[in-house]
């Protein structure tokens, strides 16, 4: 049951606090994305009654606890001799909304603190506990920030199994720098239509090597200059480089698999391109045909498993594959917290499966890219390898630095496409890296 609602004179920030916390507990209880809270349901109608200010604040409180997670869980910990009272699962979560306050957001120590314990007061799972809230949080507040000081936090907030995944993979330096990545909030990255530098230097934002815009975006995206006339959409700047790898694709058959939110849709209906964008969601498709509309674009849209979907062979095909998404934990922290090492052997079947019905709809001297946002081995390079060895006439075409802003750290000995969250590091960390992608680009010969 949720929290009850108080009248609209409670206290401010109150409910911008109880909103965070019904999201956190959402993720952390009962599993269920953050987007797909935010999209439906009760923690949805609550998070839009907020005034804009709230809901920035919360979502900052629910990104830097998810990013913080391992590193709050380990603080607090230490000050509870019996750990988070088992029959109240509602205080973890106060808890850890109240020391992220402390911590990282400049807040008051006395306002995080007197918040926390009125959520707790506020609760009926958390009513016999705003003494331990309030006794924990001031400690935390008196003693925390020597303590955090001395902590591993890239080892305390990125789960075992990834971080000896990535030790393995990218080597111990490398594996700690994306965990170090995830730690910060990321830039808003545009793809542009027209004339990059122009709408960098009216948002105050900066051209990345490979021309998407960067900026720091305070307030809704919707606000922003150029979004009601539809001459951007908002996509990281390593998602628009897998689109590239299909050369000039102007007045070709171009068939979108997977192809919902529809950044890389809109990059192919920008360059002319006859595409077809497949989904197995309708309503993400319908999202997708919502943003084409505002950009004014055209492509055909497809409610399809891309599994089962029938269609004329196309002259370039472009699958991005459903994935672990761990290349993708800076823009969504909660991805650790929802996936396991087990779910690898399911994702990567489906993917062999998906990779074999992308070659049938490529025709032959087509093209076809396969990418994924991840940054495990069996969900890129060895599927790569894997249809390759088992498909006559199938070839690798490696990419060029030149393909993708001279990015040469991008292209992997193989020739494929490989971007890592650490890369571009800035002294601005807000706006340093980018999600991690994997791509190849094969031809049906």
């Amino acid at each position: 049951m949720p929290a009850p609602r108080r009248a609209p004179t409670e206290v401010p920030g109150l409910a911008a606090r109880r909103v965070a916390a019904d999201l956190l507990d959402g993720v952390l209880r009962r599993h269920r994305p953050l987007d797909e809270q935010l999209e439906g349901g009760e923690a949805s109608s609550a998070f839009a009654a907020l005034e804009e200010r709230d809901r920035a604040l919360a979502r900052k409180l629910v990104g830097t606890v998810l990013r913080r997670l391992g590193t709050l869980r380990h603080l607090l910990g230490t000050a509870l001799d019996r750990g988070f009272p088992a029959d109240a699962p509602r205080v973890e979560t106060i808890l850890l909304v109240g020391a992220a306050q402390l911590f990282w957001l400049e807040v008051p120590d006395h306002a995080a603190v007197d918040l926390a314990v009125r959520l707790a007061q506020a609760d009926r799972r958390a009513a016999r506990y705003p003494g331990l809230v309030n006794a924990v949080l001031r400690r935390m507040a008196r003693d925390g920030r020597t303590a955090l000081a001395g902590l591993d936090s890239a080892a305390l907030d990125t789960p075992a199994w990834l971080m000896t995944r990535w030790r393995r993979t990218y080597g111990e330096e490398t594996a700690r720098a994306i965990a170090a990545a995830h730690a910060e909030e990321p830039a808003l990255d545009l793809t542009v239509k027209h004339d990059p530098e122009e709408w960098a230097a009216r948002m105050r934002g900066s051209v990345v090597a490979t021309g998407t815009v960067r900026l720091v975006a305070h307030g809704p995206v919707s606000l922003l200059p150029g979004y009601a006339e539809g001459a951007w959409w908002v996509q990281d700047a390593a998602a628009a480089l897998p689109a590239r790898l299909l050369g000039e694709v102007a007045g070709r058959r171009v068939a979108d698999l997977c192809a919902a939110p529809g950044g890389k849709t809109a990059q192919f209906a920008a360059a002319g391109a006859r595409v077809t964008a497949v989904d197995r969601s309708p309503a993400r498709l319908g999202r997708l045909r919502e943003n084409l509309a505002r950009l004014g674009l055209s492509a055909e849209t497809v409610a399809a498993d891309a599994l089962e979907w029938q269609a004329e062979p196309f002259d370039a095909v472009l699958l991005d594959a459903p994935c672990s998404s761990t290349g993708t934990i800076r823009r969504h922290p909660d991805i650790p917290c929802l996936k396991r090492e087990a779910d690898l052997g399911t994702m990567t079947s489906l993917q062999a499966r998906l990779l074999d019905r992308a070659v049938a709809l490529t025709r032959p001297g087509g093209t076809l890219v396969y990418c994924t946002c991840s940054l495990e081995p069996e969900e890129c390079e060895a599927q790569i390898s894997a249809i390759l060895a088992r498909t006559p006439g199938l070839v690798r075409r490696p990419v060029a630095a030149e393909e993708i802003g001279s990015q040469t750290a991008f292209v992997t000995a193989a020739g494929d496409l490989r971007t890592l969250p650490c890369h571009w590091p800035d002294v601005d960390s807000r706006m340093a890296g980018l999600d991690g992608f994997y791509a190849a680009r094969l031809e049906r010969l």
